[in-house]
Parts: C-alpha cells; sequence; structure tokens
C-alpha cells in the first residue's frame, strides 16, 4: 500500500471489551409458575463480583454448579448466596442423587423464598444447566417439548 493511501485510512483505536462485564452467553432466567431459575455460563475468579451482581439482580438465593469447581466462592457465601457442588459428567444425565437434591432444592427454595430464583452453571450455560431446568420444569407439569422450547429461546 502507498504512502498516500494509506495517509486517507484513518486508524481508529478500539478499545477491548472488559473481560468482567459480560457473560457468553447472556443469562437466561427461566420463570414457569411460582418456579424461577437463573441458567449461566461459569464465572471466573476475576469476574465473580459481575457474577454477584447479576444473581442479585435475579435474586438468585443460590447457585448450584455442576461443573468442575474453578472459582473460589467465598465471595458468593459473603453475599449470602449458598453454593451447592453437584458435579456430573458433561453429556451425560445427572445421577439419582443430583436429580433427588435439585428437586429437593426447588421445592424449598420456591415454598420459603418465593419471591428468589435458583441459579445454576455449567461451564457454558448450555448443557448440564438447562438439563436440571428442564427435569424440574417436566417434574412441575409442563410437557417436555415445552420445557426445551422455554429453555432455547
Amino acid at each position: 500500500m502507498s504512502a498516500a493511501v494509506q495517509k486517507r485510512i484513518p486508524t481508529v483505536a478500539v478499545p477491548a471489551p472488559a473481560t468482567t462485564t459480560y457473560f457468553k452467553p447472556a443469562p437466561s432466567e427461566i420463570a414457569w409458575g411460582k418456579m424461577r431459575f437463573l441458567i449461566t455460563d461459569r464465572p471466573t475468579n476475576s469476574s465473580i463480583q459481575t457474577y454477584i451482581e447479576e444473581l442479585e439482580k435475579h435474586g438468585a438465593r443460590a447457585v448450584v454448579r455442576v461443573c468442575e469447581p474453578t472459582y473460589d466462592t467465598k465471595a458468593l457465601k459473603e453475599a449470602g448466596i449458598d453454593v451447592l457442588d453437584w458435579q456430573f459428567n458433561d453429556g451425560s444425565p445427572p445421577p439419582p442423587e443430583v436429580i433427588k437434591s435439585w428437586f429437593q432444592l426447588c421445592l424449598t427454595s420456591f415454598k420459603d423464598y418465593p419471591d428468589k430464583s435458583i441459579a445454576v452453571h455449567c461451564v457454558a450455560g448450555l448443557g448440564r444447566a438447562p438439563v436440571l431446568v428442564a427435569i424440574a420444569l417436566i417434574e412441575a407439569g409442563m410437557k417436555y417439548e415445552d420445557a426445551v422450547e422455554m429453555i432455547r429461546k
């Protein structure tokens, strides 16, 4: 490219996006009846404060972590948010003990804290976490096709 052409092309500095101010994909709130869930991707230690703000915005009282632990839960607990570790393999159905614990959490949370939600995350918020939410919706009487469609929106 000639020097004359280079002079006519303006250069603009574009700042890199801050890695702690957004989520990929965006959190999804799923509400049906008295149930409210927030499906998210996994936070990091550097994004944990932003994650807490998002949880508070959606009234989350608990976070269910179904993937490998990769961040410190201390800040969540200090913010009054319970953290439950129910890890299971990606691509596999949740084991019976996870399903039983999940149902119990849903029953007690939505009865005792009707204005709160439950957050659930896996690595990207696209596999294990939506499966748990779908199971809760189906157990509550939603048709499985409707549960999948609602979560995919």
